[in-house]
């Protein structure tokens, strides 16, 4: 079951959504909505399952702004995260093997255990600190 987030200020905006490692089935699901830059999705495979090869048609797509998911490998990861208009929204602690894509709002994250691993993914390029992040008050 993945756990979607709207925001109050524009409810038709989703801010975020998430699922927890314990709630991966065997049938996949979708965290992230088609129409979103990122793309992130959850199951649990057998080993019967195949994916022909196969690779992808080049397309032009345009992104308006950066998003980003999370994985935590190890550990565990405080997150918080703002409306549209820079007010927490969702707090959560997010342990090994959850999944999280953030599509707009902002966010911070704060390490709760040593030697945390997670990663991290960002649609590109990257144009830089000053030209990429606002930073919030919170």
């Amino acid at each position: 079951m993945t756990t979607k987030i709207y925001s109050k200020v524009e409810p038709d905006k989703i801010l975020l959504s998430m699922i927890r490692f314990d709630e991966i089935k065997d049938v996949r699901n979708d965290i992230s909505p088609d129409e979103e830059f990122i793309q992130a999705s959850g199951r649990i495979l057998n080993s019967d399952f195949k994916v022909k090869a196969h690779k992808h048609k080049v397309q032009m797509r345009k992104a308006s702004l950066t998003q980003e998911a999370w994985v935590v490998i190890k550990g565990k990861i405080k997150a918080k995260f703002y409306d549209l208009d820079d007010k927490v929204i969702f707090e959560t602690i997010l342990k090994a093997g959850d999944c999280i894509s953030i599509f707009r709002g902002g966010h911070s994250l704060e390490v709760l255990e040593d030697k945390t691993i997670f990663y991290e993914f960002k649609n590109g390029p990257y144009n830089g600190l000053e030209k990429d992040k606002v930073l919030i008050d919170g």
